[in-house]
């Protein structure tokens, strides 16, 4: 039995091997404005809405499952958004290697695989590497958004955030209502919301 061919979906879905070595923000979006990052998009409703919502900023989702990373740029590009993109790969990659220093606006990171079992906790996403990949591409007055449902991942995350030497904490972002199931931040707080658990929420400005 054949499977259907993939459909091309570029420029809303790239992989990292499509990229050119380095990102230049205006040849990628075509214009000059400012970039923010969705690192671990998903299903990608942040990314949608706030494009939607923001349409002078340029929003990239990095998701390292192309399926999902698939399925964000096809509902990208039946809107024709032209300020949201996605490239599949490992965000690592593209931190260190492919995005240049201060260049981004803000970076996104919202509920990162938890890793719960402990001899896998180390496979966690936020670790003081992952804070220098942070403070390298975020210009200076840049934030770090983070929101989790896992109470431990939050504490050590903020930990790591707090005792950067080139972030400062900010206030807590505060919770509001969803008007409709589209209105949330993302679908995974959806889902948490709805089961009536806490989301942690936290945000840094890079110095």
């Amino acid at each position: 039995m054949q499977t259907a061919p993939i459909k091309p979906l570029k420029p809303w879905f790239q992989t990292i091997a499509d990229v050119e070595t380095s990102l230049n923000w205006p040849e990628f979006f075509e214009n000059d404005n400012p970039v923010e990052l969705d690192i671990g998009c998903g299903r990608g409703l942040f990314l949608f809405t706030a494009a939607v919502a923001t349409p002078q900023t340029n929003f990239l989702g990095l998701e390292i499952d192309f399926r999902e990373g698939r399925r964000t740029a096809t509902r990208l590009m039946k809107q024709n958004l032209p300020n949201a993109r996605v490239i599949g790969g490992d965000c690592r990659v593209l931190l260190t290697e492919m995005i240049a220093p201060g260049s981004v606006e803000a970076a996104h990171v919202y509920f990162p695989d938890p890793w719960w079992k402990k001899r896998h906790q180390k496979r966690r996403l936020f670790n003081d590497e992952f804070m220098g990949m942070l403070a390298r591409i975020l210009r200076p007055g840049g934030f770090v958004h983070h929101w989790t449902d896992v109470a431990d991942y939050f504490e050590m995350a903020q930990g790591l955030m707090d005792h950067h030497p080139e972030f400062t904490r900010c206030q807590t972002p505060a919770e509001r209502e969803a008007n409709g199931d589209m209105d949330y931040h993302t679908s995974f707080e959806r889902k948490k919301r709805k089961l009536g658990l806490p989301i942690y929420r936290g945000l840094w400005q890079r110095r």
